[in-house]
């Protein structure tokens, strides 16, 4: 296991989506990489945040621009 394997599996590892042997390899090389630990751990923390935080009201000129910009977009698709 290595660092760019760490960041590919990362999302499988924190939703408990992996087998037991492959879980236990990114757990020794976690217990081993300083780097790897805080960039899951980060993210971890991130995510746990994430969900635990209320939607922020948009500003209505961000509102309005986001829609103005979607109108743009929408026009230049063809169906």
């Amino acid at each position: 296991m290595n660092c760019r394997n760490i960041v590919k599996e990362l999302s499988n590892y924190l939703d408990e989506a992996l087998d037991s042997t492959l879980k236990a390899s990114i757990e020794k090389h976690l217990a081993n990489c300083e780097d790897c630990k805080v960039v899951v751990d980060t993210t971890r923390q991130t995510i746990q945040i994430y969900c635990n935080s209320e939607p922020a009201p948009l500003p209505e000129d961000t509102r309005q621009r986001l829609r103005d910009a979607l109108k743009r977009r929408l026009r230049g698709v063809r169906v």
